[in-house]
């Protein structure tokens, strides 16, 4: 039961499906459902003006740029696991789009949808911010691109949409590791780390307020030695109140599971290249 009523329209393209975007308030797209359907029939969200572009083709597919890949938004999570460019560039991604929910949900959950999520941590974003990913919107006003960083922090400025994530190619060295809310299935913490000529990038998620780079994590491990008691010497350097404590947890323990989890990713990343 859905406890709110709606008009259901289903564009033909994404131009028009932007214009009906800009119709007024409630208006709401609908990709893959996973989130935006089930907070509808708990009376969570509300719509006026259901868009359906779940068959819009210009949104789907992976495919190679100058300096790296670009995902369409529709592209769905278990097609991203699973894509032999993701797999080689940004093996970081292919691992959080394993890591997320079960089956069902990774066949029908999108690339877009993921990343747009709001109120809850989700498993690309931060991955998205470890590879140094940007993202591209398109609504009524225009089309623009933002960094995934940007993203996290403010979300997708309405009315607009994600339509594509676009991702330097790193070759293997990233990675990405989660320990997960044992009831949703979302990260209860998620790490991913990105190795680079500079050093390593390490953002974190589920637990931050929001998926977070860590940059004075990086300065710290820049140069080496990243083995555990490193990582975690550098975790413990941060401000607790950087770490959320909540569903039974402390911000001490979620500070230590996040230097867990990041120690474990660049022991990962640095054997793959090695």
């Amino acid at each position: 039961m859905i406890l709110t009523e709606f008009t259901y329209v289903r564009p033909a393209a994404l131009d028009e499906a932007l214009a009906m975007l800009g119709s007024g308030p409630g208006a709401r797209v609908l990709a893959g459902g996973q989130s935006l359907l089930p907070a509808l029939r708990a009376g969570e969200e509300r719509a006026r003006l259901l868009i359906d572009v779940r068959h819009l083709e210009e949104l789907r597919g992976v495919t190679r740029t100058g300096d790296g890949i670009r995902i369409g938004a529709l592209t769905t999570l278990a097609e991203l696991a699973a894509h032999p460019l993701v797999l080689a560039g940004a093996p970081e991604l292919a691992a959080a789009a394993r890591a997320n929910g079960d089956p069902q949900v990774r066949n029908l959950g999108t690339v877009g949808g993921n990343l747009a999520v709001t109120g809850r941590p989700t498993d690309l974003p931060v991955a998205a911010l470890a590879a140094g990913a940007a993202v591209e919107l398109a609504g009524p006003a225009g089309r623009s691109t933002v960094t995934a960083e940007d993203l996290a922090a403010t979300g997708v400025p309405g009315p607009a949409v994600v339509t594509a994530l676009l991702v330097p190619a790193a070759g293997p060295a990233a990675a990405f590791e989660k320990t997960a809310d044992r009831a949703t299935r979302y990260p209860l913490c998620a790490a991913a780390v990105r190795i680079t000529a500079e050093g390593p990038r390490i953002a974190v998620t589920g637990a931050t307020p929001r998926a977070l780079r860590l940059r004075g994590v990086e300065e710290r491990l820049r140069g080496g030695p990243w083995t555990t008691r490193d990582v975690l010497a550098a975790f413990r350097a941060e401000p607790r109140e950087l770490f959320v404590p909540g569903r039974g947890t402390s911000a001490e323990y979620l500070g230590h599971l996040a230097g867990v989890l990041t120690a474990r990713a660049l022991e990962r990343a640095a054997r793959i290249t090695a």
